[in-house]
């Protein structure tokens, strides 16, 4: 069977993890977003803010755990694998920061493909700040606008979820995913 690699993308507070946690519910095969445990494992190593303090440490570690999910995707046996973030959202997000990263960035965005991207807008009724996001309202829109820079750059159409409930959303993507 050929898997289908399915990528749900957004900033921060965009309900991203809201809409997985509901397809995992529906019986879906999901992976979740990585960073919160690589930000959880940094604070037990006594770094606060590792995306902060260290940025291409934090990133290379993600960019090495997206490319794995990325693999483990494949290697399922399901119709559709759906995935919280995708390789591109490294690159994004180090744009977003501003910060140079190595060409290996850009090398494993076209190495590793996706066979279908959604992206959720910035929506402000729902954005909540956590103890792992520190981003605010308005560098979730200036985070949003790299993703859509990032992912276009490297050849994918981008698909948008419209604002609605969890399960509106869901469906949505389902019903869209079921026609490609």
């Amino acid at each position: 069977m050929n898997t289908k690699t399915i990528v749900i993308t957004g900033g921060p507070g965009s309900g991203k993890t809201s809409i997985i946690e509901e397809l995992t519910k529906r019986g879906f095969t999901c992976f979740e977003e990585i960073s919160r445990q690589i930000i959880l494992k940094a604070r037990e190593d006594g770094i606060e803010q590792l995306f902060l303090t260290n940025p291409i440490q934090f990133s290379e570690l993600l960019l090495e755990g997206r490319i794995k999910q990325h693999s483990d995707a494949l290697e399922s046996n399901n119709e559709f694998v759906f995935l919280d973030r995708g390789v591109p959202d490294v690159p994004a997000y180090m744009d977003f920061k501003g910060d140079s990263y190595p060409a290996f960035f850009a090398e494993a965005c076209k190495n590793h493909k996706y066979d279908s991207v959604f992206i959720l807008a910035p929506w402000q009724d729902i954005f909540i700040n956590d103890s792992e996001r520190y981003e605010n309202f308005d560098q979730a829109l200036e985070i949003h606008e790299k993703l859509l820079e990032t992912y276009t750059k490297h050849g994918y159409d981008l698909r948008n979820v419209p604002f609605g409930s969890i399960e509106a959303r869901a469906d949505h993507i389902i019903n869209v995913v079921k026609a490609l």
